[in-house]
């Protein structure tokens, strides 16, 4: 039988991606608490840690001082280790943030483009790309954009929020050489922020969680065991437009009475005869500041709750979550009349659920969900085994 070193170099690295594993999904574990979760003695999780820092994936750093007694060390991400970069397209602007293997974002470089057309904008997010990987080309190892839009395959099919169809993303990085052998992902914002929460958010403990997000419109996913179901083509959760809003109303996306004009800025506005906000999130972040509210305001606020928690009690019948998670403004939206909330949540529901239904938790990740998300689809990319054999390849090129 002929001998596949590529084969052989990945099962290899499958201990080492499991280790990896236990240390994303409980930052600051220590290496015999890691050990422990994976059913190893500590000689072997000692050879494990060594060969990953060697290869520069992982490192041990003293643990905070909690008294006396032995220091403890922890596991983390090498100082020199691989990179993702995750993109955050918005409505109205863009965000980078660059990752470790821990999945801590941090943005490096963001901009607005409330009145811009596609291609600029393109134009501008692609040489932001393209500088950041020739600061960490060396590190670099995946690329993920977070797109506010219905996402099918490799392409943004609708942007509903700029009426941008059919966008081909693939030139967000034109700027990064083919020989460097950085994929391009994909992805739905709120799958994404979905995704985070379930990872490492208010959803982790849940099998199945139903988590949505409110920015331009609302969207979600279903999360089972730890991952979206995003359907046949990629392109499912789009809650937004099942038609739970007013049948008069003609959404963007060319249907009528979509939930999306109901639940955020846009509704607050028409509820309080103002104009359509150009930015419907930063209109509700302000009518939630403000230290007074007139009467028309606080109807607003309780017609667009009770949309949003009456569509909740809508999706917990169709998908029987143990957990709904709030991400976005949704959460800022809920509490400005959470009694409002709470009945038509309630009301919405089948009567065998009334009495104890699925709880209705704020996302941790708040309105970042979808950078946590972004980052945490590329570490699955490359902290597989084959993954791991690729980088640790790269380091001897």
């Amino acid at each position: 039988m002929a001998h596949d070193p590529r084969q052989a170099a990945q099962v290899r690295w499958l201990g080492a991606a499991q280790l990896i594993g236990v240390v994303r999904s409980e930052p600051g574990i220590t290496r015999a608490a890691a050990a422990q979760r994976l059913g190893i003695g500590s000689g072997g999780a000692t050879e494990l840690v060594a060969r990953l820092r060697q290869a520069r994936l992982l490192d041990e750093t003293p643990a905070p001082a909690q008294g006396r007694g032995r220091p403890t060390r922890v596991l983390g991400p090498h100082a020199d280790g691989p990179l993702v970069l995750a993109a955050d397209l918005r409505a109205a602007d863009w965000r980078l943030a660059l990752a470790g293997i821990d999945g801590s974002p941090q943005v490096v470089a963001q901009a607005g483009y409330a009145d811009e057309e596609l291609d600029p904008v393109l134009t501008q997010l692609a040489k932001a790309i393209g500088a950041i990987y020739r600061r960490k080309s060396e590190r670099l190892r995946a690329i993920v954009v977070s797109v506010a839009g219905t996402i099918s395959g490799a392409k943004l099919v609708q942007f509903t929020s700029r009426g941008w169809n059919d966008v081909d993303l693939s030139v967000l990085i034109s700027k990064i050489p083919d020989r460097a052998g950085i994929p391009l992902l994909l992805g739905n914002d709120a799958t994404l922020a979905g995704l985070a929460e379930a990872r490492t958010g208010a959803a982790r403990s849940a099998a199945t969680a139903l988590c949505l997000i409110v920015a331009q419109g609302i969207g979600g996913t279903l999360v089972v065991n730890g991952e979206p179901l995003t359907g046949a083509n990629g392109a499912a959760g789009e809650y937004g437009h099942i038609p739970f809003g007013d049948p008069t109303l003609v959404c963007p996306c060319g249907a009528h009475g979509c939930w999306d004009l109901t639940v955020d800025g846009r509704a607050l506005a028409r509820h309080r005869g103002d104009g359509p906000p150009p930015d419907p999130v930063g209109y509700v972040h302000d009518l939630v500041g403000r230290p007074k509210r007139d009467a028309a305001t606080r109807r607003a606020f309780e017609a667009v709750a009770a949309s949003l928690g009456r569509g909740a009690g809508g999706l917990v019948n169709l998908h029987d979550p143990e957990v709904v998670t709030l991400g976005g403004v949704a959460a800022l939206l809920r509490a400005a009349a959470p009694d409002v909330f709470d009945d038509a949540y309630r009301d919405g529901l089948m009567a065998f659920r009334k009495s104890s239904p699925p709880p209705v938790r704020d996302a941790e990740h708040g309105e970042d969900g979808p950078l946590h998300g972004a980052v945490a689809l590329a570490l699955d990319h490359i902290t597989t085994a084959a993954g791991l054999a690729d980088w640790v390849e790269r380091q001897r090129i």
